[in-house]
């Protein structure tokens, strides 16, 4: 359940046809984007099996990958782990008329990588202290950065863990 209610699942067909309409407006957008040389950075960030990779692939499924990029890093190396916590992931950021999508970013050092303990805890009070400066500078150097959160409930994660299980396609 939502709040405000229980939700509603879409039919089938009405989900295809509302997806198409997006997809072409996102033809629309790639277009504008190109033309106008802008930079633009996609965050999705969510719980475990809220749906991320589902998502990004179906934003993905229609528009040029010349312009629309996807990136997901794994754990960090060694050589990472040294470095600078955005140095992994400003070598991926947007050249001019491009759109990176990043599944997970850098809020991954506040969560998964402090609570896996591929950082210190003074690394994970920096990252906290340092973030907004490093956001703010990258929206000054003319980046358009949206930031999305995807959330399931337990049941719905629980059910989708259980179904990664019996189907080894799903990943």
């Amino acid at each position: 359940m939502a709040k405000g209610g229980p939700v509603e699942k879409m039919k089938r067909k009405i989900y295809e046809k509302e997806l198409e309409k997006l997809q072409v407006q996102l033809c629309y957008l790639q277009d504008w984007v190109k033309a106008n040389k802008l930079r633009v950075i996609i965050l999705f960030e969510g719980r475990d099996a809220a749906g991320k990779g589902g998502t990004i692939k179906a934003l993905t499924e229609k528009v040029s990958p010349r312009v629309f990029r996807v990136v997901a890093l794994p754990a960090p190396s060694d050589r990472e782990k040294s470095q600078l916590f955005i140095q992994r992931y400003m070598q991926h950021f947007p050249g001019a008329g491009e759109i990176v999508i990043f599944d997970r970013s850098w809020y991954n050092r506040a969560g998964v990588e402090y609570v896996m303990g591929f950082c210190t805890p003074a690394d994970h009070k920096r990252f906290l202290s340092l973030c907004p400066q490093m956001e703010q500078y990258t929206i000054e150097g003319g980046i358009i950065l949206i930031k999305l959160w995807l959330e399931v409930g337990m049941e719905e994660q629980e059910r989708r863990f259980r179904a990664r299980i019996d189907d080894p396609l799903r990943q």
